[in-house]
C-alpha cells in the first residue's frame, strides 16, 4: 500500500476513454488487511464468519460485530494512517473521493474497488454554530456534524454504501440473493433504495402506515423500491422483515446488519479528522434503533487503538421523551432493560421503543463514560425552531440532541468552553411539514414560542409600511 495515495491523471486508450474505475484497476495494490464477523462484546468467543457469509447473529442469538485485524492495521503508525486518509479528502479517486471509502481499509479491507457502490457519500460539513451558542447556550466552541447533506439527506448513505457494496459482491459471487430488504421510518429505505438503484439490485421497503413524512416516503418510490405499507408501527415493521428474510432470498439492511456500522462509524473518524485530529469533549447523538450511538464509539475506539489519537470523547444519547427505553434504562442505573411502545413524535426516525442494538448503544455508553437524556415534543421542536432562526435548518431528530446538550449544559455538566459535537442525522428539507406546523401554530399541547408566521398585508403602500416599522423598531439593533 504507497504512502499516501497518489494520484494519477486518468489515461485515454485506443478503446476510448477510460472511467475512474478502470484507473482504480490498474492502481490496486495487495495488503494483508482482513475483516470477520464475530460474537458481539464476547471476546472469549472462537466463533466467526467470512463477510462473505450470509448471517446476522450469533449461534446464541446475540448480535455480531465486524472485526478487524488490528495487528495488521497497526503494522501502520498512527501519523501514517492520518497522512493517508489525509491525502484522500475531496479528491475524485475511485473509490476514495467518498468519506466511507477513502478509510477502505478501515472499512471493508478485502472488497474489490469494482464492487463498490458508492455515491461518494460523507465528507459532511462540521460547522460552528457560533450564533446559536452564544444565544443560547452561552457556549463559545459548539460545532454541528450535519450528516443530512448527503446524497438521500440523511446519514444512513454512509451505512448504505457498505451494506449494498458487499451485496454486490456477493450476488456476482452468486450467492441467493434476490434483493435487499428494509423496515423503515423513512431514512433507512431511502438510503437503501437510492444504493440498490445505482447497482440495479431490486430494494423491497417495509414502512409503517402514517408514520413517515411524504418527502420520506416519495424518496424510494423514485428510486423504484417495492414499498410495503404495513398497518403497524416500526418495531412490527421489523419483525415482519426479519421473518421475510429468513424465509425469502432476501438480504437483511437493517442495523441488526453490523456491515452498516462499519460505515456511520466513518463520520466519527471524520469528526476527529476536520479537527485536525483534535479530540472533541462531548459529542451528542440521537438515538433510535441505537446503532449509531455504538458505530461513533467504534470508530473513535478505532482511532485510539491504531494510535491516531490519546483519547475519545464522551458520548451522550439523546432520545425523544415519547420513544425512550434506553433513557429509562440509564435512569434505572441499567438495572432491567424494558422496551417500551413508542407514542409518536416529530422525531419519527427515532419513534421505536424496542431498539435492536440496545447492546451496543449500552456498551458504547459505559465505555465512553457516556450520559443519556430525553426531549418532550415541546422541547425538540423549540430547539429546531431556535437552530433555524440562527440559520441552521435541522430536523427534529437534531431538536433532540440540542434539547440534550442545553439540558446537560444548565446543569452544569457541559461547560461553556467544551468542545461539543452535535450530530445532525437528518436533513431539514425531510420534515417542511413539521416546521410549517410549528411556524402556523398548528400544534396541540404546543405552545410555538418561536412561531414566526408569516404577516399579511393588503396590497396598500401604507399599511406595508405601518407593519415594517413595527417590525423594526422591535428588530434586534447591533
Amino acid at each position: 500500500l504507497p504512502h499516501p495515495t497518489r494520484l494519477r491523471p486518468i489515461t485515454c486508450t485506443a478503446n476510448g476513454a477510460q472511467n475512474i474505475r478502470d484507473e482504480a484497476r490498474r492502481h490496486t495494490h495487495p495488503h494483508n488487511f482482513t475483516a470477520c464477523y464475530v460474537p458481539f462484546n464476547d471476546p472469549i468467543s472462537s466463533e466467526s464468519y467470512s463477510l462473505d457469509e450470509i448471517v446476522y447473529r450469533s449461534r446464541s442469538g446475540s448480535l455480531l460485530d465486524v472485526h478487524h485485524d488490528l495487528t495488521a492495521l497497526s503494522n501502520f503508525d498512527g501519523e501514517w494512517w492520518k497522512s493517508l486518509f489525509d491525502s484522500r479528502v475531496g479528491k475524485t479517486t475511485w473509490p476514495y473521493g467518498s468519506g466511507v471509502w477513502s478509510k477502505k481499509e478501515w472499512v471493508l479491507p478485502e472488497i474489490d474497488g469494482d464492487d463498490i457502490v458508492s455515491a461518494f457519500e460523507g465528507n459532511s460539513n462540521l460547522f460552528w454554530a457560533e450564533r446559536y451558542g452564544k444565544e443560547f447556550l452561552d457556549m463559545s466552541d459548539l460545532w454541528v456534524k450535519h450528516c443530512g447533506i448527503s446524497h438521500t439527506g440523511s446519514f444512513k448513505d454512509l451505512g448504505m454504501t457498505v451494506l449494498v457494496s458487499q451485496v454486490n459482491r456477493l450476488r456476482k459471487m452468486g450467492r441467493p440473493v434476490y434483493g435487499v430488504g428494509c423496515a423503515s421510518t423513512g431514512d433507512t429505505s431511502a438510503a437503501l433504495s437510492a444504493y440498490c438503484a445505482a447497482a440495479g439490485i431490486p430494494s423491497i421497503v417495509f414502512l409503517p402506515v402514517d408514520k413517515i413524512s411524504v418527502a420520506q416516503l416519495v424518496q424510494p418510490i423514485a428510486n423504484g423500491a417495492f414499498v410495503i405499507s404495513i398497518d403497524t408501527d416500526f418495531d412490527g415493521c421489523m419483525k415482519m422483515i426479519r421473518e421475510v428474510t429468513a424465509e425469502l432470498p432476501i438480504y437483511l439492511a437493517n442495523s441488526l446488519n453490523s456491515l452498516r456500522l462499519e460505515g456511520q462509524k466513518t463520520a466519527a473518524i471524520e469528526i476527529l479528522q476536520q479537527f485536525d485530529w483534535q479530540v472533541p469533549d462531548w459529542v451528542i447523538v440521537p438515538g433510535g434503533n441505537l446503532g449509531n450511538v455504538y458505530a461513533f464509539y467504534k470508530g473513535f475506539k478505532m482511532c485510539l487503538d491504531l494510535g491516531l489519537v490519546d483519547r475519545i470523547p464522551r458520548l451522550v444519547c439523546a432520545q425523544a421523551a415519547n420513544a425512550n427505553p434506553l433513557y429509562l434504562y440509564y435512569k434505572s442505573g441499567w438495572k432491567e432493560f424494558k422496551a417500551v411502545k413508542a407514542e409518536t413524535t416529530f422525531a419519527s426516525a427515532i419513534q421505536i421503543g424496542d431498539p435492536v442494538s440496545i447492546d451496543r448503544a449500552v456498551f458504547a455508553l459505559q465505555n465512553s463514560n457516556g450520559i443519556v437524556e430525553e426531549a418532550t415534543e415541546e422541547e425538540l421542536m423549540d430547539a429546531m425552531a431556535q437552530a433555524d432562526s440562527t440559520g441552521m435548518f435541522i430536523c427534529p431528530h437534531t431538536g433532540v440532541a440540542l434539547t440534550a446538550l442545553s439540558k446537560l449544559k444548565r446543569s452544569g455538566v457541559i461547560g461553556p468552553h467544551d468542545r461539543t459535537v452535535v450530530v445532525s442525522t437528518a436533513h431539514g428539507l425531510k420534515f417542511t411539514q413539521s416546521k410549517i406546523d410549528y411556524h402556523s401554530k398548528n400544534i396541540g399541547d404546543i405552545a410555538c414560542r418561536y412561531a414566526n408566521p408569516p404577516v399579511q398585508v393588503k396590497d396598500d403602500f401604507g399599511m406595508v409600511m405601518d407593519v415594517l416599522k413595527t417590525y423594526l423598531k422591535r428588530a434586534p439593533q447591533k
